[in-house]
């Protein structure tokens, strides 16, 4: 029996990891959960079922929300509160495995605390890394906790190179569907709508996820996070479009050999294998490819003309300083800034590209200084929408 955590139970990776929880009943308890208020009913049906410990929520409004719908149960659940809630759900005493699938740089500050506890980290938070991996990797290898990436890409990587070291890579190839603008023009996708940039092609995700797929940071953002998990520098790394999702990455070895892993594309294959590393288990929640269905698979290099978000987050995946923490919170803000109609589409690298140049890096960040900066960074990008659009 493995003890889990899942920060984010009512999103996409929440909901998935918790699919398969019930699959394996015997195999894996879940002792802690933690969600935002937006779909606090969903939770107290997630408390009813797997009868977590500890639940995590925003606020005490919230807790009175949740404890209201729980009624008598809520008496078995301790349940507690904001980014020090966070923090204990993710070093319950009882958790070997943390599952981190909240959005943005709010997964920081519990990540840093799961890894001082020692847990194994089943990493869906790319930000934590984005943001702040020049202060995460050394904190692993201090605390010796483990990341196992649950990003499929990632996890792709993760998996091709079981058994090498850093040494033997000579490239990482990152894969990306190209998200639904693949196929557009410059003058279509400066005329994209929130609709249009959430219709993504192959995934289901969240918003947020699915916005930056639409503008491609989202492979920026994996740059700078394998770059970190792989010990590997960015120059080495390359982003290929291959619009069908099935080889969710792959590793070109000195030999030139190219180890790669296939799969339909479901989170839950990378989730499944994270959450069961270093075994593999059989599941029927997990679908299976079939190469025959699958026919073609084709690859294309990025257009960074019409994606800049991708040459921004590339601009500086090789710095060691709070550079990569400022692109990640101004994109963070950009999109909600997208969502809330403050901007269009084209403004999110603009803003992002404005910050950026307005920002004095600190060298050799601490995470106070990395705190500092998401902090410094939101603050202006709110000034320069001229919205608060995301706190």
């Amino acid at each position: 029996m493995k003890n889990i955590a899942v920060l984010g139970s009512t999103g996409s990776i929440g909901r998935q990891t918790l699919e398969i929880v019930q699959a394996h009943p015997g195999l894996l308890n879940v002792v802690a959960l933690a969600a935002g208020r937006n779909n606090l009913d969903l939770l107290a049906k997630q408390v009813r079922l797997f009868q977590p410990t500890v639940v995590s929520v925003p606020d005490a409004a919230a807790a009175r929300q949740l404890t209201d719908v729980l009624g008598t149960q809520s008496s078995s659940v301790q349940v507690v509160l904001g980014q020090q809630g966070l923090i204990e759900a993710a070093s319950c005493e009882a958790v070997q495995t943390v599952v981190t699938g909240l959005v943005g740089f709010l997964g920081v500050l519990p990540t840093v605390a799961a890894i001082r506890a020692g847990k194994t980290i089943a990493l869906a938070n790319k930000e934590t890394l984005v943001a702040a991996g020049s202060v995460i990797m050394p904190l692993c290898r201090k605390h010796k906790s483990r990341i196992v990436p649950v990003d499929s890409e990632h996890s792709a990587i993760f998996q091709s190179l079981s058994g090498y070291a850093a040494a033997d890579i000579a490239k990482v190839i990152l894969t990306a569907s190209g998200g639904p603008f693949r196929t557009w023009s410059k003058e279509m996708i400066a005329n994209a709508t929130v609709d249009d940039a959430l219709r993504h092609p192959n995934w289901s995700m969240g918003p947020k996820v699915t916005i930056d797929s639409a503008t491609l940071m989202n492979k920026g953002l994996e740059v700078i996070e394998a770059r970190w998990l792989f010990d590997v520098p960015p120059e080495r790394i390359r982003v290929m479009i291959h619009p069908q999702s099935i080889l969710h990455s792959a590793v070109e070895f000195t030999d030139g050999s190219i180890v790669g892993q296939m799969g339909v594309p479901d989170m839950r294959l990378p989730i499944h294998y994270a959450l069961f590393y270093p075994e593999r288990i059989g599941s029927s929640t997990v679908p299976r490819l079939d190469l025959v269905q699958a026919a073609t698979l084709t690859f294309e290099e990025p257009d960074l003309l019409r994606f800049p978000c991708l040459a921004l987050a590339q601009a500086v995946a090789g710095e060691q300083n709070t550079l990569p923490a400022v692109l990640n919170a101004a994109n963070e803000v950009a999109v909600a800034a997208f969502i809330a109609g403050a901007i269009n589409f084209p403004g999110i690298p603009r803003l992002i590209e404005q910050v950026l140049n307005q920002h004095k890096p600190t060298n050799q960040p601490s995470l106070d200084d990395i705190l500092e900066a998401d902090r410094w960074t939101r603050q202006v990008c709110n000034e320069l929408t001229g919205a608060v659009v995301q706190k």
